[in-house]
């Protein structure tokens, strides 16, 4: 595998850390901002707000840009608002960062997954894909445990600067090694390829990597003041739970790059059994850390497993939208986690029980179950 198809994933990892880590600076934030905890939770929801805008946009829009320019400008932007991020005292302007930060997220990846499918060698081309997906894997491992652990012994802001930070050398090899040619020297028909929306394999993919995704975050928003607040571990606790999260996510997404079709399939069934199962158990026994560990480490690998397999599915039903098919499945994936913690947060705030996202979750999981029994929509396969 061609070099910087590794730097692109060292990239992806610092966005990933990004995405996630605000889960982990929750209480944090709520009290140096002074909002409410489902205020400062909701800046999951700002960042997938950012996604869903950003991913086609940015998609149509660095469509015949230089590839080095599109890159290194997205990298350089991403850094920017960071910096902004960590400085600011107002809870709005952090607001609008994760928001304009997600946007250039979503224009990086935009650009580096068709470089990376490009730059590999013939037959290798689903494996440069897992490179680039395992960086946002990884970040929930390393990356978010590890911002957890600085927002508690610096303060928050202190792991806005360290994603400014890992970024820099990303952005110094962008400059050096990307490629500078143009993405692409065939007309771009946005119509034709927005018209694959319509075709049944791409919407039943899409809408259940939604459900998978938005039963996923409504949790994994609340991570943090659920280890805190219900389960009574220390603030040094949240950032062991999230790197549980994170093991469980990375295996996940390995077991599921590494299954034929038709394995692909069963498990993806089994999983979407599980998940409501899973959650349910995570909402009763989320009080007992040692289940909360178990439990979370085992969502995080179903949730992700599942979340990997329908991404590859979108992809791969989409052949006629080589532009904007990365996108499809970006949009899918996080309209699912904007409004997974939005409705979480709603309850919560209403409750005052922090346990109650979880049982959202296990009812938003239930909802792909329902429709497939009810032949509203066919599984992948």
């Amino acid at each position: 595998m061609p070099l910087f198809v590794y730097v692109l994933g060292l990239a992806v990892f610092a966005q990933g850390t990004s995405e996630f880590m605000a889960s982990g600076l929750v209480p944090g934030i709520a009290g140096d901002l002074s909002v409410p905890v489902g205020a400062a939770a909701a800046l999951t929801s700002a960042y997938a707000v950012g996604m869903i805008v950003g991913a086609p946009a940015m998609a149509v829009l660095s469509a015949r840009w230089p590839r080095r320019r599109a890159l290194a400008g997205f990298l350089a932007a991403f850094i920017v608002v960071h910096v902004v991020g960590a400085v600011t005292t107002s809870f709005p302007v952090l607001f609008g960062t994760r928001i304009i930060a997600a946007i250039v997220n979503a224009g990086f990846l935009a650009v580096a997954m068709p470089v990376a499918v490009a730059l590999a060698p013939q037959g290798k081309q689903a494996r440069a894909t897992a490179v680039l997906l395992a960086g946002i894997t990884l970040s929930c491992v390393a990356g978010v445990p590890a911002g957890a652990v600085l927002g508690d012994l610096a303060g928050w802001r202190s792991a806005f600067w360290a994603v400014a930070a890992l970024c820099l050398p990303a952005l110094v090899l962008v400059f050096r090694s990307a490629p500078a040619d143009a993405a692409s020297t065939h007309e771009i028909s946005i119509r034709r390829e927005a018209g694959e929306l319509k075709a049944p394999p791409v919407r039943h993919a899409m809408v259940l990597a939604a459900l998978v995704n938005g039963a996923t975050f409504a949790t994994f928003a609340f991570l943090a003041v659920i280890a805190t607040d219900v389960a009574r571990l220390p603030g040094g606790a949240v950032s062991g739970l999230l790197a549980a999260f994170g093991v469980g996510a990375f295996v996940g997404v390995t077991m599921a790059g590494r299954k034929g079709d038709g394995e692909l399939k069963r498990g993806l069934v089994l999983a979407l059994c599980a998940l409501p199962v899973g959650w349910a158990a995570l909402a009763v026994t989320g009080a007992h850390p040692v289940a909360l560990f178990l439990v979370t480490t085992v969502q995080g690998g179903l949730s992700f497993g599942c979340g990997s397999a329908l991404v590859a599915r979108v992809m791969h039903v989409a052949p006629g939208a080589p532009t904007l098919g990365g996108s499809f499945a970006t949009v899918a994936l996080n309209a699912g986690a904007f409004l997974g913690p939005v409705l979480a947060g709603f309850v919560t705030e209403t409750t005052g029980d922090y346990r109650h996202a979880v049982w959202i979750s296990a009812a938003i999981a239930l909802v792909p179950l329902l429709l497939v029994r009810r032949r509203k929509v066919r599984l992948p396969g």
